[in-house]
């Protein structure tokens, strides 16, 4: 018998306020880079309460969490939307799912009259900035930091980012 590697049936919907807890539990565990122990503080419960509309939530078909996409539209610039959390549970990486967000946010964003979509990401996650590429993101930044440019103090001392754009 001939081990099945397709990923499982997969249910894709909007975020609630309740898939907060559940969501910020999986960040440790599912990025598992050193330092994001507490990453999870990026994601206050307030994206889930005033962004779910333009957010998703992946289940798979126990109802198992198997991906989000946090993301938004610019109140201060409309042309723009901003990406500002992606997870994957790592049994479903290289599935496509990740593409798959990214995909069905750009044609939403794009059906609201959004040109451009951004994201950020630390310069140590090399997996982010890799993916962010190959998606057509373009990366800058005012110096180099772990090797990669990035904007100094972007998120206050010492919190350096890679900043991400791609028009839609």
């Amino acid at each position: 018998m001939v081990a099945d590697d397709r990923p499982p049936a997969l249910a894709f919907r909007r975020a609630e306020e309740d898939d907060h807890a559940r969501v910020v539990a999986v960040i440790p565990e599912w990025w598992g880079l050193p330092g994001t122990e507490s990453l999870w503080r990026l994601l206050p419960r307030l994206f889930f309460q005033y962004f779910g509309d333009t957010s998703t939530i992946v289940e798979d078909a126990d109802g198992v969490l198997a991906g989000f996409l946090i993301g938004f539209r610019s109140q201060s610039t409309p042309e723009v939307a901003y990406i500002h959390f992606v997870g994957v549970r790592p049994d479903l990486r290289r599935s496509g799912l990740a593409r798959g967000l990214y995909e069905r946010f750009f044609d939403e964003m794009r059906a609201s009259g959004c040109r451009r979509v951004d994201a950020i990401t630390g310069p140590g996650n090399r997996r982010s900035q890799e993916f962010h590429a190959a998606m057509g993101f373009t990366a800058s930044g005012d110096t180099t930091t772990d090797g990669v440019r990035a904007w100094r103090d972007y998120d206050g001392p010492g919190e350096h980012r890679v900043a991400f754009s791609r028009p839609l």
